[in-house]
This record gives C-alpha cells, structure tokens and sequence, in this order.
C-alpha cells in the first residue's frame, strides 16, 4: 500500500493563500502563528466580494487540501458566506466578506506574529 505524502504546512497555508488571491480575493495574508497559538500553526486571512465567491474559494481550497493529504476538521459559516472557515487543525483558513473581516479584524490578535501578504 502506497502512503500519501502530506504537504508542510507553511506549504500549504501559501498554496491556499495563493488559490483565494487567484480567484480575485483581496489582502490576502498568510499569518504564521507557530509558538504563538497553541491552537494552529497558520491562518489563511482573505476577503471576497460575494458569499458566491466565498463559497467558490472554500471548495477549491478543500479540493485542492484533498490533494496535499490535509484532512479537513471542521467548516463554518459556509451557507452564509460572509465568514467561512475551513479547519485543517495545523491550517485554518478564514474567508470574509470586508464588512465582517474589518470587524472581526483576526489579524490584530498576534500582533507579534510575521504576516505575508500572497499575490495570485
């Protein structure tokens, strides 16, 4: 039997960042939260203009997570869309509309930890 090959982390997290922004999500930042949070190693923080385009992103994530071998946990807000949230435990991937992501402003919790900003 052929083991699968899981994808790092930090990988990961970017390859998801990369997929949001290449589906025209905007500030799109991976935030690397190793020993800050016991909790997650990194977020995935990306805005979208439309739950439509919420949910387009999450399924393509979680597709795209499938392939690297990333098991996802749990998933949140996608019926609504205007905060969903994709839980591959050492991963957690966050997808808002802006009105939610300026209130929430998850970013600003570790304000110690590095943030990237991903281009597509």
């Amino acid at each position: 039997m052929v083991e699968k090959q899981v994808m790092d982390n930090k990988e990961f997290a970017f390859e998801a960042a990369k997929i949001a922004a290449g589906l025209n999500c905007t500030d799109v930042k991976v935030v690397d939260l190793r020993g800050k949070s016991p909790a997650t190693e990194f977020f995935v923080i990306a805005t979208s203009t439309s739950a439509r385009q919420s949910r387009t992103v999450a399924d393509d994530i979680d597709d795209f997570a499938e392939e690297a071998g990333h098991a996802r946990y749990g998933r949140a807000g996608y019926d609504i869309g205007r905060w969903i949230l994709l839980d591959y435990v050492d991963v957690v991937v966050h997808v808002f509309d802006a009105e939610s992501r300026d209130y929430y402003q998850l970013e600003s919790l570790w304000g110690d930890a590095k943030e990237y900003a991903v281009a597509e």
